[in-house]
């Protein structure tokens, strides 16, 4: 009876376990390499679109105002994703901090 009983907690014991690994675990790594690659993705068309803006410029096709006014507008944003990206460096390492290496 004692024996059965055991064996019923050990059993329940182990399908929470697995049920709540994911949750235990924590960011799925998945994810997070998705959205740094996103994230990296809309860095270099952010470069791309200041090299372009300043090709118009050099063209002729933007005056200095024109200029001055777009190129701050674009560095701020590769600005603000550049520090999305840190934040996310910053989030995997914590991560990976927290977990203890195997070995």
């Amino acid at each position: 009876m004692i024996l059965e009983v055991l064996l019923t907690i050990a059993m329940v014991s182990i399908v929470v376990s697995f049920l709540a690994w994911p949750i235990i675990k924590g960011v799925d790594e998945r994810v997070v390499d998705a959205e740094r690659a996103e994230l990296e993705d809309a860095k270099q068309a952010k470069y791309r679109e200041i090299r372009d803006a300043e090709l118009e410029f050099k063209a002729g096709r933007m005056t200095e105002d024109q200029w001055n006014q777009t190129d701050r507008e674009l560095r701020r944003e590769a600005m603000q994703i550049l520090a999305k990206i840190d934040t996310l460096h910053v989030k995997s390492d914590s991560d990976s901090a927290e977990q203890p290496n195997a070995g």
